[in-house]
């Protein structure tokens, strides 16, 4: 089947990245869902749409942030979290 042949980098794509992709759609169209509509949908002008839609941007950049520092403080304090949750 001759096709067109793939970059290096796209032949073999590890299912931990299609994980993480799948995950991260889901995690948007909750966004998308939960607080982007809602908060457009509440008004009727074309700026108040606007500016909601702008706010619900910083949201969703809230959300990253503290995602992220989450997730570092995890991975840097990973050997306590063990040694605390290991029954003996």
């Amino acid at each position: 089947m001759g096709g067109v042949p793939l970059p290096l980098a796209l032949q073999r794509i590890d299912h931990e990245y299609l994980l993480f992709g799948v995950a991260g759609l889901i995690c948007l169209a909750a966004f998308v869902s939960l607080i982007l509509v809602p908060a457009v949908s509440s008004y009727g002008r074309l700026w108040e749409k606007a500016a909601a839609g702008v706010l619900s941007l910083f949201v969703l950049a809230a959300l990253v942030v503290v995602g992220v520092v989450v997730g570092l403080a995890i991975v840097i304090n990973y050997n306590e979290i063990v040694e605390f949750l290991h029954v003996k």
